[in-house]
């Protein structure tokens, strides 16, 4: 696990990590400003940080907080240290299987669709139900943060995709993951009517995103193609612009154009591989594709 760690964003299909890391890094920071909050007395500042981070349950407070539809799933409870304990070794384990069979980007793409999607049944609970029961009515506090719904969805994606598969369980042995996915589901649906019924809420939505996104793919339509265009776009923005040298000389241009041309078609295969390795060859358009055949008979 460690190895997996090391350069985890300079290694192609380390998705999984980077999520991991991103989650944990928030939680570090939060974590370190609550408590010098309360050295300093300065509570009221950071409860109204950690409010910025989670998504509220009512529509006119998250009309006022939109990206909170983001921020509250890279977001844990900062009193209980195994909300993100678990929820981070559910996503290394389930999130490593996904990324190996369908690449980073789409387990990154599902990440997201999970996490927005409970974030859509969490205010739908709370606002579009008539009369909703008591236990929904008083069981946020006031908002929500964990990954869990995200999560979710990454594991019933796997179990989907791979339900079969198995995990050496600590005392169990094997354990197909479709059973694994389906004892959580359960627990969430039973915790429908608990203290934690707007995130048990979440966790179902999420696990309903994995299935249908999985078989979306299956027949051809990724839906999360939109996040890894936005993702790409933002890359692209702090990637160094090749300078272009201009040179008179005939002799010196062709030896030079030559060499360069040679360079860049190299470079473009490593491209093509990268890709291939990160998202799978069925990402490469046709022109790539031709390339790549076109190199293999060198």
């Amino acid at each position: 696990m460690f190895e997996d760690f090391k350069n985890a964003f300079n290694r192609p299909n380390s998705g999984h990590i980077q999520l991991i890391i991103i989650n944990v890094v928030v939680f570090l920071i939060l974590i370190v400003l609550r408590v010098f909050a309360q050295w300093f007395s300065f509570e009221e500042l950071f409860h109204s940080i950690y409010k910025n981070f989670s998504i509220p349950d009512s529509f006119s407070e998250f009309v006022k907080r939109p990206w909170t539809m983001v921020t509250y799933f890279f977001t844990h409870d900062l009193t209980q240290l195994w909300h993100i304990l678990f929820n981070m070794l559910a996503l290394y384990w389930f999130g490593k299987l996904f990324t190996e069979y369908l690449g980073s980007d789409k387990l990154i793409s599902l990440y997201v669709l999970g996490g927005i999607t409970g974030a859509m049944i969490y205010l739908a609970a709370y606002n579009l139900i008539p009369n909703p029961p008591d236990f929904i009515k008083h069981s946020s506090g006031g908002g929500m943060v964990g990954a869990s719904g995200a999560i979710f969805a990454v594991m019933v994606g796997a179990a989907t995709l791979l339900p079969d598969y198995t995990f050496l369980l600590l005392f169990l042995g094997p354990v197909r993951i479709k059973y694994i996915a389906g004892f959580y589901i359960l627990l969430s649906f039973m915790g429908t009517t608990g203290s934690n019924a707007g995130g048990n809420l979440a966790h179902l939505g999420g696990a309903l995103m994995g299935f249908i996104y999985v078989k979306q793919l299956q027949a051809g339509v990724n839906w999360g193609g939109w996040i890894t265009a936005v993702l790409d776009w933002i890359k692209n923005l702090f990637k160094p612009q090749a300078k272009v040298k201009v040179t008179y000389r005939k002799t010196e241009s062709k030896a030079k154009g030559m060499g360069a041309a040679s360079k860049a078609s190299q470079e473009e295969i490593d491209a093509i591989l990268d890709k291939i390795s990160d998202r799978g060859y069925e990402s490469l358009s046709k022109d790539e594709k031709e390339k790549l055949f076109n190199a293999s008979k060198k």
